[in-house]
C-alpha cells in the first residue's frame, strides 16, 4: 500500500502545482482554485474517463481510507494556521458587521430554499424517495448558505488580505456561516433518523469548544508567547504541544459532529501572537500548502462526476439553482455590508468573497448523496455550483474591489503560494 501512497502524493502534487500554475497564469485565478480543478480532474470526471485503468491502479479503493485521513490533517491543519494570522482585533472593530453579513447570508439562502424545494420535489430523482418537504429545503438551505471557509483563507491570502479589514470580516463572516449550516447539516441528519442527539451533540459541544478555547486558551498558553518573545523563537518541545493539541482540538470537533477545521481555526485564535504565531507559522505553512491541502482537493474530486451535470433535461434547473444561490449569498451579503456602514466597494467585495462555496459544499453534498438525501442528479447539480461560484470569486473580487483598491496602494500586491509578489501596487 505504501508504494501506491507515494505514487498518489507525487501525482496529486505535481498536478496540483501544474494546474494551480496555469490557472494563475491564463485565467488570472488563485493557486487554490487551480488545486481544487486539479482535485476533480485526477477523479472519474477526467482521468476515469480517459484512462479509468490508470485511475484505478493509481487510486485503489483500498487506499481511500488513508488518504482521506491525510486530506483531513491537512485542512485541518491549514485552518490552523489560518487562525494563528486571524487579527481578533479586526474582527473586533467589524463584529457588528461580520454579524449581520453572516446572518444575511444564511437566512437569505434559506428563505430561497425554500422557495425553489417545491419545484425540485416535483423532479423525479432529486431527492430521496423518504425526504419530506422540510428536510429537503434545510439541506438545500445549507448547501447555498455554505461559503468555502479553507478555500476563503487561502483565496484572502493570496489577495493580498490578509491582515485587511476586509479579509477579517469576510473570513469572520464565513466562519459564521460554516458553523450555522453545519448546525442545520446536524439537525437534518437528526431528523433522518439519527435522532436528536446528533444536534444536539454537535450544537452542544461546539459551543462548548468554543467556550474553552477562546476564553481560557489565551490565559493557559500565554507561557509560550512570553519565552518565545524572550527567546526569539520556539523551540521542538513548544511546537510538539502546538500540534497535540491541534490534533486534540480537531478530534474534539470531529467527535461532536461538527468539521476539524473549526477545531484547528478556533484553537489557532487562541494561540498566543508575536514570534510564536509568525515561527509556527513558518515552519508548518510549507509542508501543509504544497502537500497535505491538495490531498484533501483530491479525495474530493474522487467522488465527483461531473458528467452527470451534461444531461439536457437537467441544464436548465443547473442554471437556476446556481442563479438562485449566487443571488442569494452574494445579494444578502452586499446589503448587510452596506447597511453596517461598509463603502458600496468593500461591500461588494465581501459579497464576491463569500460566494464562494468550493469544497466545504463538496462535503455537505457527499454526506447527503451517502445518506439518501439526495440524488445523483442533484449532487451532480450542486457540484457545478460549488465549482462555479468559486471559479467566480476572484475574478469578481478583484472587478468590484481589489483594482482599484491596488491602484490606490491601500491593498497588498498579488501573491503566489511562496508568498513572492507577482505585481507592486502603483501608488496614487
Amino acid at each position: 500500500m505504501s508504494v501506491v501512497f507515494f505514487m498518489q502524493l507525487f501525482a496529486i502534487v505535481a498536478v496540483s502545482r501544474g494546474v494551480g500554475w496555469l490557472a494563475k497564469r491564463y485565467l488570472g485565478q488563485p493557486q487554490v482554485v487551480g488545486e481544487m480543478i486539479a482535485g476533480v480532474l485526477l477523479g472519474p470526471s477526467l482521468l476515469g474517463l480517459l484512462a479509468p485503468e490508470w485511475q484505478a491502479m493509481l487510486f485503489p479503493k483500498e487506499t481511500r481510507g488513508l488518504l482521506y485521513a491525510v486530506a483531513q490533517l491537512g485542512v485541518g491543519l491549514y485552518m490552523f494556521i489560518v487562525g494563528l494570522g486571524f487579527r481578533a482585533d479586526h474582527f473586533r472593530s467589524n463584529a457588528r458587521s461580520a454579524t449581520a453579513v453572516s446572518l444575511s447570508g444564511m437566512i437569505a439562502p434559506f428563505l430561497v430554499a425554500v422557495a425553489i424545494t417545491p419545484w425540485l420535489l416535483s423532479i423525479p430523482g432529486l431527492f430521496g424517495p423518504t425526504v419530506t418537504r422540510t428536510q429537503a429545503a434545510l439541506f438545500t438551505g445549507a448547501c447555498i448558505a455554505i461559503t468555502a471557509f479553507p478555500m476563503l483563507a487561502r483565496i484572502i491570502h493570496e489577495r493580498g488580505l490578509s491582515n485587511s479589514p476586509l479579509g477579517t470580516l469576510s473570513l469572520s463572516s464565513g466562519a459564521i456561516d460554516d458553523a450555522g449550516a453545519w448546525t442545520v447539516l446536524a439537525v437534518v441528519l437528526a431528523t433522518f433518523g439519527d435522532g436528536p442527539v446528533v444536534a444536539v451533540k454537535a450544537i452542544g459541544g461546539a459551543i462548548l469548544f468554543a467556550i474553552v478555547v477562546l476564553g481560557v486558551g489565551p490565559k493557559l498558553l500565554r507561557s509560550l508567547g512570553v519565552r518565545a518573545q524572550r527567546t526569539g523563537r520556539i523551540g521542538q518541545s513548544d511546537t510538539g504541544i502546538a500540534l497535540m493539541l491541534f490534533l486534540l482540538a480537531a478530534f474534539v470537533m470531529d467527535a461532536v459532529g461538527m468539521h476539524a477545521v473549526f477545531g484547528g481555526f478556533l484553537l489557532g485564535v487562541a494561540m498566543p501572537r508575536g514570534v510564536f504565531a509568525e515561527e509556527l507559522k513558518r515552519q508548518l505553512e510549507p509542508l501543509t500548502v504544497l502537500l497535505l491541502l491538495p490531498c484533501f482537493f483530491t479525495f474530493s474530486g474522487l467522488n465527483t462526476q461531473l458528467g452527470m451535470v451534461a444531461d439536457p433535461a437537467l441544464i436548465g434547473v443547473t442554471l437556476a439553482v446556481l442563479v438562485a444561490s449566487v443571488a442569494a449569498k452574494g445579494g444578502a451579503c452586499w446589503a448587510a455590508a452596506r447597511l453596517t456602514g461598509q463603502d458600496n466597494a468593500t461591500a461588494l467585495g465581501v459579497g464576491a468573497l463569500m460566494n464562494a462555496r468550493g469544497l466545504m459544499e463538496l462535503i455537505i453534498i457527499n454526506i447527503g448523496l451517502a445518506r439518501g438525501i439526495i440524488g445523483p442528479a442533484l449532487f451532480s447539480m450542486l457540484v457545478l455550483m460549488a465549482i462555479a461560484t468559486t471559479l467566480m470569486a476572484s475574478p469578481l473580487f478583484e472587478l468590484v474591489y481589489g483594482r482599484t483598491a491596488r491602484a490606490s496602494g491601500s491593498l497588498g500586491a498579488l501573491t503566489d503560494a511562496d508568498e513572492t509578489p507577482l505585481a507592486k501596487p502603483e501608488r496614487a
